[in-house]
C-alpha cells in the first residue's frame, strides 16, 4: 500500500506526485487516460492569468509565486528527462485594454514591469501585427511554456522515479471508503490502497465525489484553439516572437514556427467536439491580430475541458466529512500558470508544513457548505 495515491494525471496530479514522491514518500498516480492528455495538453501555455489585473487576491498570490519557480522547473525537467518543455521569457503585448489605468495600478501595486508602450514600440516589437495601432501595454517578464512538452516531461520525470507507481488507462469507479476513512479506489482493472487520496481530475473530480453525496461546484468549460504553421523569416527569427493578447484572444508563438490561437468559452458539458462556428471565429480573431495568417496552413483545431470553479478560484485541501481525502480542483482557465504553488499549498498541509499563502481562501469545507 501506497502512503499517497493521486487521481488524475494532469499537471496538477503530476506535480503533487513529484513532490511527495520527492519527499520520500510512495505514491500511486491513476489516469483515466493517458498522462497529461486533457486539460494540459489542450491549454495554450502563458504563464500568467490573461488579465492578471482581474482576479481575486487569492489567485493573484498563487500566480506570482508560481510564475518565478518555471524557469528553473523547466531547466531541470531538460536536464533530467531530455524533454525540453520549450520555455519562453518574451514578454506579452496587450492590445486595445479598456482597462488600461486599473492595469497600470495594480503593477504598481505588485511591482510587475507592466506600461504603456506607443505605436512604433509595440511595431518593434512585432512588425506583422494588424496595421492602426495606436500603441499597446508591455509586460517584458511574462513567459510561455509548450503544455505538451511539459507533460510528457513531467511524466518522464514520474516514470523514472522508483517510488511511484503509474497506472494510465485505468477509470476510477469509485472511492473505498470505510467508517469514515479513504483507503483507495476500486478501478476496472483491481483496487489501488493508499493510506492518503489527493483528487487532481481535473472537470471531472466533482463526479467522484457526488456519489459520497458531496457537492463540489466543479463544471466543465470547452475550449478550442488552433495552430497555424508560419514559415521562417530567418534562423533567428519567426514571424511572431511575443505573446499577444487583443478583445480576449491570443496568439502564443512556438520555437518551430507554428502560431496558437485561442481560445473559446463554452458551456458545453463534456463535449469536446470542436465546430466550425469555433473555427471560424479562432481564425477572424486571428487574423485581426496578425493578418499574414492568412497565407499560412491551419495544422490543427482541438478541444479541452476546462475545470471552473465559482469566481475562478480553486478547491485545495481536506474534503469534509471523509478522514484521509483532499482535492486540487477548479482551476479554470489557469491551471498551468498556478500548477507549481496550488502542488506545493496542497503538499504542506499533507506534510505538515507551513504553508506559502493562505490557505483560507480554497478550503472545500467552506466553500462547498456555500454552495450546497
Amino acid at each position: 500500500m501506497k502512503d499517497f495515491l493521486v487521481i488524475g494525471g494532469g499537471v496538477i496530479g503530476m506535480m503533487t506526485a513529484w513532490q511527495l514522491a520527492e519527499a520520500g514518500h510512495g505514491v500511486a498516480l491513476v489516469e483515466r487516460g493517458r498522462c497529461a492528455g486533457e486539460a494540459t495538453w489542450a491549454g495554450g501555455g502563458i504563464i500568467s492569468p490573461l488579465y492578471p489585473w482581474r482576479y481575486s487576491a487569492p489567485i493573484s498570490q498563487l500566480a506570482s509565486w508560481s510564475e518565478g519557480r518555471y524557469a528553473g522547473l523547466a531547466a531541470r525537467l531538460v536536464e533530467e528527462t531530455g524533454i525540453d518543455p520549450e520555455f519562453r521569457q518574451k514578454g506579452l503585448l496587450y492590445l486595445d485594454v479598456e482597462d488600461e489605468d486599473e492595469a497600470i495600478k495594480w503593477a504598481r501595486q505588485v511591482n510587475k514591469p507592466l506600461s504603456r508602450i506607443s505605436s512604433k514600440a509595440v511595431y518593434s516589437r512585432e512588425p506583422r501585427l494588424a496595421e492602426g495601432l495606436a500603441g499597446g501595454m508591455w509586460m517584458p517578464t511574462l513567459g510561455s511554456l509548450r503544455n505538451p512538452r511539459l507533460g510528457q516531461a513531467l511524466r518522464a520525470k514520474l516514470k523514472a522515479l522508483p517510488n511511484v507507481d503509474l497506472h494510465e488507462h485505468c477509470l476510477v469507479e469509485r472511492l473505498t471508503i470505510k467508517r469514515g476513512h479513504v483507503s483507495g479506489v476500486e478501478t476496472a482493472t483491481g483496487r489501488v490502497a493508499a493510506g492518503q487520496v489527493i483528487l487532481c481530475g481535473g472537470a471531472w473530480t466533482g463526479l467522484l465525489l457526488a456519489d459520497l453525496g458531496i457537492n463540489l461546484p466543479v463544471r466543465p468549460v470547452k475550449g478550442q484553439m488552433m495552430l497555424f504553421r508560419t514559415p521562417l523569416v530567418s534562423s533567428e527569427r519567426q514571424w511572431l516572437e511575443r505573446v499577444v493578447l487583443r478583445a480576449g484572444r491570443y496568439l502564443i508563438p512556438r520555437a518551430d514556427g507554428c502560431v496558437l490561437v485561442g481560445s473559446t468559452l463554452e458551456e458545453a458539458g463534456f463535449d469536446k467536439i470542436p465546430t466550425p462556428e469555433a473555427k471560424d471565429s479562432l481564425y477572424a480573431s486571428a487574423i485581426s491580430i496578425m493578418p499574414e495568417l492568412a497565407e499560412c496552413e491551419i495544422e490543427h483545431h482541438w478541444s479541452g475541458l476546462r475545470p471552473a470553479a465559482p469566481e475562478g478560484v480553486p478547491f485545495i485541501g481536506r474534503v469534509p466529512n471523509v478522514s484521509g481525502l483532499f482535492v486540487n480542483a477548479g482551476h479554470y482557465r489557469n491551471g498551468l500558470v498556478l500548477a507549481p504553488a496550488a502542488t506545493r499549498l496542497l503538499v504542506d498541509e499533507l506534510l505538515g508544513c507551513p504553508p506559502i499563502v493562505d490557505p483560507e481562501p480554497f478550503r472545500p469545507a467552506l466553500r462547498t457548505a456555500n454552495h450546497c
